[in-house]
Order: structure tokens, then C-alpha cells, then sequence
């Protein structure tokens, strides 16, 4: 079966083949995909490079934190992609969102306020954890509509950061 994983303006059409093996837009690509101790933590082996990422599951999809960024990833099957195209229905662009903290840390920066329009890739919270920084950025287009942190607060994971409208 074919999927079709969609992160910012870009889409990857993936098939799991044999042997550790997966097609990526046409392309045969050796994979190692572990989970690391029953964490969120997975290692990956791609063609040789090794990564280690942070996997778990959010409102639209995936949320991926890989070398200090986080992806916002939707994950669709064929058949799920042709009835979401056949009804019309399209990506939440508009509505609610809730950024929530990937994993424990602690807040180093709020770099906005609440009321102030972002653009999507905009920073909204720098978080610390495991002795690297991470920019949460935003998904889309939006309003801070209410920030629930501060600089120096100590997040769980899952936490709700702030909520954009």
C-alpha cells in the first residue's frame, strides 16, 4: 500500500517494500527505523546516516523532532487520501490549534505575545531538553490567542503551550 506524507507545503509518496526497503517518490531507499526502549525516541538509518528522532502522535498527524526542528507531518493512505479529496475535505487551516510541548523541558524564550499575528514557520516557544534547543514553530497562519507558559517554566510532554486561532 501506498502512503502519502505531507509536511509544510511538500508531499512524499512512500511504499514499504521487502528487506527494509521503502520507494520514496520513485526512489528505493535502504531503512532502519527502531524504536528506542519504549520512548518516543527512534533511531533511523537511512541509506547509511544514521539519525535519532523524537516520534508522537499529535491533532493533525505526527509531530517529528529531528537535529533541533520540529515537522508537523500528516500520514495518509491511498484510500484515505481519495475520500478526504472526494468530499472536499483539505487540511485544517483555519480553527483552533494547540501547540503542545514535544517532550519535558524547560521554556527558555516566548518570543511572542498574545494577540500578535504569526506566519507560518514563525518561532513560538524555544524549549530546552536534553541539552539541545528546540524551536516550536508554527504550523500556519494564525493569531496567538492565549500563551500558557513562561520563560523559565518546566513543561511535561503533551503540555499545551499556547493555542492559535
Amino acid at each position: 500500500m501506498k502512503y502519502i506524507a505531507s509536511v509544510d507545503d511538500q508531499s512524499f509518496e512512500i511504499e514499504i517494500l521487502q528487506n527494509n526497503q521503502l520507494m520514496v517518490d520513485g526512489e528505493v531507499v535502504q531503512a532502519d527505523f527502531q524504536s528506542v526502549s519504549d520512548q518516543p525516541v527512534y533511531t533511523l538509518l537511512l541509506n547509511g546516516e544514521s539519525f535519532e528522532a523524537l516520534v508522537y502522535p499529535s491533532e493533525q498527524g505526527v509531530q517529528v523532532l529531528l537535529r533541533g526542528r520540529l515537522f508537523d507531518f500528516t500520514v495518509e493512505d491511498e484510500r484515505q487520501r481519495r475520500l478526504r479529496q472526494s468530499t472536499g475535505g483539505a487540511a485544517m487551516q483555519s480553527g483552533e490549534y494547540q501547540l503542545r510541548a514535544p517532550m519535558p523541558g524547560l521554556i527558555v524564550v516566548v518570543p511572542v505575545k498574545e494577540g500578535q499575528e504569526i506566519k507560518s514557520g514563525d518561532d513560538l516557544i524555544i524549549l530546552e531538553s536534553m541539552k539541545m534547543q528546540n524551536e516550536l514553530k508554527a504550523p500556519r497562519d494564525g493569531t496567538v490567542s492565549r500563551i500558557r507558559v513562561k520563560s523559565g517554566d518546566n513543561v511535561d510532554q503533551n503540555q499545551v503551550l499556547l493555542t492559535l486561532t
